[in-house]
């Protein structure tokens, strides 16, 4: 996953609206063609990377579907140091190993300034791994694994790590759920799950709420009865869930099946389950509690306009990951801006200095270039997802 990725795909960037697009495919477009710099001509070009197909590609559509509005809106509004925004994002499958052969592409053939991206955990490790080589910066929306900012200081995010959520939802749990005990059932082989796994087992037991089970399993499990029985055995108060939601629509049923009457929890991975998971079983859903990046209630103009433009472009509403996306290229929109240039470097300065206010609050970055902002503790009720409170721990 460290290793520079020689094998190069040769994916195109499809550009919608002329200047924005993602990559499904594998004909070149002529905007994206040549070996012109990232900053020539009349565009800035910054790459983005996202699961368009594959398993998460509910998670890689949203974002990007974010990013392009917000490419649209800085374009509409005259663009950045008077050139329209190019973005150029590749379809990476939810793959390592992909996503490295695509940030390859983006930075030798395409010389991109900057990159957005990638989106979920693994791939985006592996991608900051060689954007810390280049000095490139970058700026992922939804990457939530620890070590991803840690791999160097050109590396930012615009959502809340791993550690923070589930610090976050331990607190809820013992302080707001009132629960004495608490199971968890976790993905071994997944960066995400793991890191939230353990960052609410070790809260837990600071906080004196024990952990009476601790199930795994790994990645392509559909059958989770054996680990749930156990579960249920233990009569926990509430349930931890840290997965993603294509695995969590299949735990929910089968944990209700069994007879597991724990409230589940989770965290920023849960956005997107409702579509995930058959209507005749989401009542498997109801009085969980996780944790999300924003509120979709919120009386924030920009935000209702996003998710009115979203709804219509896109005949489906937006969630986390695609607000997250469209923080995530303002952000990087506003540093090129305040740099005053396309420099590397100049860049990284003034994104770890932003003062930024988006759709999901106030952004400025901490020492270790994480987001500073609170969480929205949302329950699902019925088939919808319903605000509950923000919430810091």
């Amino acid at each position: 996953m460290k290793m520079r990725i020689l094998s190069i795909a040769l994916a195109a960037a499809m550009l919608t609206s002329g200047l924005t697009g993602c990559s499904k495919g594998a004909d070149k477009n002529s905007e994206a063609s040549g070996a012109a710099s990232g900053a020539s001509g009349d565009v800035i070009k910054i790459g983005g990377l996202a699961p368009l197909t594959g398993a998460v590609s509910v998670y890689g559509n949203a974002t990007n579907n974010g990013i392009k509005i917000a490419v649209d809106e800085i374009n509409d509004a005259g663009g950045v140091l008077g050139k329209k925004i190019q973005y150029i994002c590749y379809d990476e499958k939810g793959d390592a190993t992909e996503a490295v052969n695509a940030y390859n592409k983006l930075v030798q053939n395409d010389e991109v300034v900057a990159l957005v991206g990638d989106v979920t955990s693994t791939p985006t490790l592996a991608v900051a791994q060689q954007a810390i080589q280049d000095g490139l910066p970058m700026i992922t929306a939804t990457g939530t694994a620890e070590a991803i900012t840690q791999t160097g200081d050109n590396i930012f995010r615009a959502c809340f790590t791993d550690p923070f959520q589930g610090e976050l939802m331990a607190n809820y749990a013992s302080k707001k759920l009132n629960a004495k005990t608490a199971a968890i059932i976790y993905n071994m082989a997944d960066d995400y799950s793991l890191g939230l796994m353990e960052t609410f087992e070790k809260t837990a037991k600071e906080l004196g709420l024990k952990i009476v089970a601790k199930e795994s399993y790994t990645t392509n499990d559909v059958d989770f009865k054996s680990q749930l029985t156990k579960i249920a055995a233990q009569k926990p108060d509430v349930f931890f869930v840290p997965v993603y939601a294509q695995d969590l629509a299949l735990i929910a049923v089968q944990a209700q099946q069994i007879g597991i009457k724990a409230k589940m929890l989770g965290a920023d991975g849960w956005d997107g389950v409702l579509e995930k998971i058959d209507k005749s079983n989401v009542s498997a859903l109801d009085g969980s509690f996780f944790s999300s990046q924003y509120s979709a209630e919120s009386d924030d103009p920009a935000l209702k306009k996003f998710l009115s433009t979203y709804k219509e472009r896109n005949k489906t509403e937006a969630n986390m990951f695609s607000v997250l996306g469209y923080d995530a290229m303002k952000m990087m929109a506003q540093a090129i801006t305040e740099a005053g240039s396309t420099d590397s470097q100049a860049i990284v300065e003034k994104l770890a200095a932003i003062d930024y206010n988006g759709l999901t609050g106030n952004i400025k970055f901490d020492k270790d270039r994480n987001p500073i902002k609170q969480a929205a503790i949302t329950t699902i009720q019925g088939g919808k997802n319903k605000f509950v409170e923000f919430y810091k721990k």
